[in-house]
């Protein structure tokens, strides 16, 4: 008769890939309670806008004009 088993031995490389599954699985199992949606966040009130009544000169518009000049 021969001197192995009748059941396999559980190989280096089955052992190590069990151990590589469990670990990925409990990273995975930590990091839900992690993952959640935020929230929501009450609407700001926006500033008070001011009216659109077209072009204004500003003062950077008028720093330009006076770089431009030739």
């Amino acid at each position: 008769m021969s001197d192995q088993p009748s059941s396999p031995a559980l190989s280096r490389r089955r052992l190590f890939a069990g151990a590589g599954t469990v670990g990925a699985l409990a990273a995975a199992a930590a990091a839900l309670p992690l993952v959640r949606e935020p929230e929501p966040q009450p609407a700001a009130e926006p500033a008070q806008p001011e009216p659109a009544t077209g072009y204004r000169l500003t003062a950077h518009i008028q720093r330009y004009y006076q770089t431009a000049k030739v």
